[in-house]
């Protein structure tokens, strides 16, 4: 298949655009490079610097490098804390620019959508392990929009005949196994590549919010999925909705979780680094753990985590800052 990545020069987007390369496809890269970098661009790619706040961006791109078969949709915002101090920024990128998408998308007669949603959509935890059927009560704005964005989704669905796919991640973190991928993730608050900023030295410490969870060691808990499994559930989506002409909505997590302290202890092996550590009390809303059931996504795309693992994701990364000349 031609498939148009939008954001495939992310962090995610570029694990993305190589795992459909290695199956065989045809990839063409629309990307503002907001957070995006030259440095993933993936070789045998092709590549349209555009903006999804323009619709003339997209329409130019889907007709100049189309037909296409398929747009896998990576561009939205995702600092959840930012999204509540800048509700117009994400209303207009996150709604506005999928909108946009969806629009010409329709124009250009492309029927089929991968969507990165999140596991944002939930809001705190019922139950766990956290599946499909779960409540969807987001807790902050950027989630809010992603759950839009699925229920958008579903309308043109039903009106336009698209097929759509909307991936909820949970903790994407890890660096590709073999290398190929080596831009760092540009201003990230997730918690590895904070650890490696200070491992590296390029912040002073790094902060732990709560000791006294309920958990095993008192810190924490959280599903981590590497970005290498992400990038096959893509793949796996595309296939599913192009074959089985469904939509879908399906929960992306390893299934284990994984505590702060866990992936600090890791970091500090794996690195040699001793860096700081500052523990602090707990963060209002915090839960003491999230952890997914991948299940659906076993039973109808085969899909499962295999480098979710805290070494891989932890071993990765500090891989990925190696080849960067940090470290």
């Amino acid at each position: 298949m031609n498939i148009l990545v939008i954001g495939g020069a992310g962090y995610i987007g570029s694990h993305v655009t190589r795992a459909f390369l290695d199956k065989g496809h045809s990839v063409h890269v629309f990307d503002n490079l907001s957070s995006g970098l030259h440095q993933n661009f993936q070789k045998g790619a092709g590549f349209t610097h555009g903006d999804i706040n323009f619709p003339d961006h997209l329409r130019h791109a889907m007709a100049q490098n189309g037909p296409f078969d398929a747009v896998i949709h990576l561009a939205a915002f995702k600092a959840a804390g930012e999204s509540m101090i800048k509700p117009e920024k994400y209303s207009s990128n996150n709604l506005g620019g999928t909108i946009n998408i969806l629009n010409a998308m329709s124009e250009a007669g492309i029927k089929r959508i991968v969507f990165s949603s999140s596991a944002a959509v939930y809001g705190e935890p019922q139950y766990l392990p956290i599946d499909e059927k779960h409540p969807c009560n987001p807790e902050n704005y950027y989630g809010f929009t992603k759950l839009e964005i699925e229920r958008i989704l579903g309308w043109y669905s039903k009106l336009r005949g698209l097929r759509f796919a909307a991936l909820r991640y949970f903790n994407a973190a890890g660096y590709d196994i073999a290398g190929k991928i080596s831009g760092l993730e540009q201003g990230s608050a997730n918690l590895l590549p904070v650890i490696m900023d200070a491992a590296v030295g390029l912040r002073a410490r790094i902060e732990i919010f709560g000791t006294d969870w309920p958990t095993p060691d008192g810190t924490g808990v959280r599903d981590y999925v590497h970005v290498s499994d992400l990038a096959d559930a893509h793949v796996r989506g595309l296939e599913y909705i192009a074959t089985k002409d469904k939509d879908l909505i399906v929960n992306l997590g390893s299934e284990n979780g994984i505590s702060v302290r866990e992936i600090v202890d890791a970091a500090r092996r794996i690195s040699g680094k001793n860096f700081e550590v500052k523990e602090s009390p707990r963060r209002a809303g915090d839960p003491a753990k999230l952890v997914a059931s991948s299940a659906y996504a076993a039973s109808v795309l085969g899909w499962k985590a295999k480098h979710s693992d805290v070494e891989t994701l932890v071993r990765s990364t500090w891989d990925a800052y190696r080849r960067n000349g940090l470290g």
